[in-house]
């Protein structure tokens, strides 16, 4: 999925597909490669100027187009997704760093001239330069390798001294520069290697309160942007090959191998978008977000392009292997890009640190139709945070006053309908998530609950709203979901818990499995079969069950971990009153879609996932082996997957808040979590070294991989989730 999330961005994104299509092909492109390789500017130059695409992000005053780093990160995403040569992304880096700098006459003009047409390009602060102080400023010496250079009028040049990093504009054709031109990896852009013979960088040259954390932050987002581009190009070639190439008669589309591997390639691209923006976005905020979000894009951006790209050749197979194809074009980007981001090590370290401190936080801006609406929300937190709950046992099974006003005002789920919501918007559900976050105060939840009520509230009667719907909320009752069965996992059809209709009511009689809670609940929504003679479907119906009615035995399944959170049920005829069927017998397939659809993304503009946390307490806590470095590169990677994969997951809330369908990332980020989660306990064991010989090892780095499992089997297994993403999203064809 692309970039944009508005209806603004969306808007830009189609003209500039609507430009690469007119003016952009790869034919063409490929025609110019040698002239591209010299310098010289690609034939639609001139037509995308023309176009302000090149400033977006410059200021009117200046003569660009006054817009946001967002916006020409779109531009790059969709030039990356079409294979645009030519210097744009060399440019719009150099360019889009001048404008972080405080204005002065001379980035002024710069900028002015940038927005005119010229172009230029960013080099990285690195240690191959060496800097010595001079009156004038700085003398600059050195070699290093760069993209754009040959076409570039300015050169945005980075260079450490005296222990700080600085970052100045400076002409091509300056005293003591020179390029040597090399055959690049990337056919459609200028490689060469820079020499530097103590150029001189005058103080005013210097961008003046721009960071080193700021420029990799941007530098990370707009090369992940392209990255992205890349990698959506990736997952749209091979799953359009997969559903037309056939062997064995079928189409290759209808394997499951091929499709675990088409739907793995939509993941990675949705989660390299997601990562992107965040990088792009935190340019605009303090050091520690930069970091972050910088490693995001660096892990899951521009790290997996590579991989992407080679998996979809394998798809593709030899004809994705020959020179005539565009997909050796777009390899070679991908190499390239990983190129200008080497090493990644440093970054990594640096997130980690930061990542000990804070985590990823994307603050929802609102365009907020009743201002008062929040002042009422306020209050009402407000009152809520003087008091206190008698049961406290965090945001899941609390029960007293704080949750009961909560729940009596609408703000224990504010997406239910009146009386027992607010019926809140998704920008509605912004506003009351972040007065949460400003008082410190979790917003209860009841866990199965809010899978079952949202499906009572549609299905029931107003008598079983009332019974069910507050005390619910208030976390005095609690719920349990009585759906698989040990014939019938993730084929729910498959099940064999039968409901005979008896005088006022239905007696039940069968097994459930791996019920979550089913020791502590009061009430279960359970599936059983009332019409074996239908296609399975067709005969089920969905019945809510008193988890103390006589014949229901709950016998807790003791994990390897050794706790006992899973059960399985078994209903030797419980009886259950007619009142507590939903809908009429044989909806119980269609009442259950409610159901599962009702497992909502948490809206809250909190972007990390939280996987990372017992990384976290092991360093805290210095219990790792090895050196602080490697353990902060360790935690640093998990954490640039977790701020990545919240980012998906809050992309889908801004699609909702701008008016927009969901997209897919929800489905995606479920797969995604469930491998961070295995990978991360992984880490976590190997950090925690010889402590792991005893099961109380520090940051329960023996519980959390023996808990591994229920990431990575709950709700579906990852390959069964996959089928799902493949057939229902991707649209491949059934096996």
């Amino acid at each position: 999925m692309a970039l944009s999330l508005t209806e603004e961005q969306i808007d830009l994104a189609s003209a500039v597909v609507d430009f690469t299509r007119r003016s952009v092909d790869t034919m063409s492109t490929r025609d110019e490669h040698a002239k591209l390789a010299t310098g010289a500017l690609p034939s639609f130059w001139t037509e995308m100027l023309d176009t302000g695409l090149h400033a977006l992000h410059i200021p009117e005053d200046l003569g660009g187009q006054g817009g946001t780093l967002v916006e020409t990160a779109i531009v790059i995403e969709e030039f990356g997704h079409r294979y645009v040569s030519g210097p744009y992304l060399p440019t719009v880096l150099a360019s889009a760093a001048v404008t972080l700098a405080e204005p002065n006459g001379y980035n002024q003009s710069i900028l002015a001239d940038f927005a005119e047409g010229s172009t230029g390009t960013l080099v990285l602060a690195s240690e191959q330069l060496k800097v010595v102080q001079i009156a004038e400023g700085w003398a600059v010496a050195g070699q290093i390798q760069v993209i754009g250079a040959l076409a570039a009028k300015y050169l945005v040049l980075g260079f450490t001294a005296a222990g700080a990093t600085r970052y100045a504009v400076i002409e091509a054709a300056a005293a003591g520069v020179s390029l040597v031109p090399a055959e690049g990896t990337d056919l459609g852009r200028d490689a060469a290697t820079l020499i530097l013979d103590k150029v001189v960088i005058p103080a005013d040259a210097v961008l003046g309160n721009v960071t080193e954390s700021q420029i990799a932050a941007l530098h990370a987002g707009f090369t992940g942007s392209e990255a992205a581009g890349i990698m959506r190009w990736a997952s749209e070639e091979s799953t359009g090959y997969a559903k037309i190439r056939e062997q064995f008669s079928v189409p290759i589309g209808s394997f499951q191998a091929i499709k675990h591997k088409c739907a793995n390639l939509a993941i990675a691209a949705e989660m390299a978008t997601s990562a992107a923006w965040s990088a792009v976005v935190s340019v605009g905020q303090d050091e520690a977000q930069q970091h972050l979000a910088a490693a995001g894009a660096l892990e899951a951006a521009i790290a997996p392009s590579i991989e992407a790209v080679t998996e979809a050749i394998t798809i593709l197979g030899g004809i994705g292997f020959t020179w005539e194809h565009d997909a050796h074009l777009y390899w070679r980007r991908a190499i390239s890009l990983n190129a200008l981001n080497a090493p990644l090590s440093g970054e990594l370290a640096a997130a980690g640190e930061a990542a000990l401190r804070t985590e990823r936080k994307i603050e929802v801006e609102l365009d907020e139709q009743d201002p008062e609406f929040r002042t009422r929300i306020a209050a009402l937190l407000d009152t809520a945070a003087s008091l206190r709950n008698e049961h406290e046992a965090g945001r899941w099974y609390s029960r007293g006053s704080r949750r009961s006003f909560l729940a009596e005002n609408g703000l224990a789920a504010p997406h239910w309908p009146a009386p027992y919501g607010l019926g809140a918007s998704p920008a509605e559900q912004v506003i009351i998530s972040q007065e949460y976050a400003r008082r410190d105060l979790l917003q209860p939840s009841s866990v199965i609950g809010e899978w079952a009520m949202p499906t009572i509230l549609a299905f029931g009667s107003e008598k079983i709203k009332e019974q069910f719907a507050l005390p619910t909320l208030k976390g005095e009752l609690i719920w349990c979901q009585l759906f698989s069965e040990p014939g019938a996992g993730s084929d729910l059809a498959g099940l064999s818990t039968r409901a005979v209709k008896v005088d006022g009511g239905w007696k039940l009689t069968g097994q459930k499995v791996w019920t979550s809670g089913a020791h502590e609940a009061h009430w279960g929504i359970c599936l059983a079969r009332t019409d074996a003679e239908v296609a399975k479907h067709k005969g089920l119906s969905y019945f809510l069950v008193d988890m103390s009615a006589p014949g229901l035995d709950v016998r807790p399944l003791r994990q390897s971990n050794g706790e006992a959170e899973f059960n399985e049920v078994f209903l030797d005829e419980v009886f259950v009153a007619d009142e507590y069927l939903l809908g009429e017998p044989g909806q119980g397939w269609r009442i259950t879609a409610t159901t599962l659809q009702n497992e909502r993304t948490q809206i809250s503009s909190g972007v990390s996932v939280g996987t990372e946390d017992g990384l976290r307490e092991l360093i805290t806590g210095e219990n790792f082996v090895g050196t602080r470095e490697h353990a902060l590169e360790v935690l640093g990677r998990a954490a640039a997957i977790s701020t990545a994969i919240g980012a998906m997951n809050l992309r889908e809330t801004l699609r909702q808040v701008n008016g927009l369908q969901p997209g897919s990332g929800s489905s995606l980020a479920k797969v995604a979590h469930g491998r961070l989660a295995r990978q991360t306990a992984g880490d976590l064991l190997k950090l925690a070294g010889p402590a792991a010989l005893f099961a109380h090892a520090p940051a329960a780095a023996v519980n959390s991989q023996l808990s591994v499992p229920a990431a990575l089997i709950g709700g579906g297994t990852i390959e069964i989730q996959l089928n799902v993403i493949a057939e229902r999203i991707l649209g491949l064809p059934r096996s």
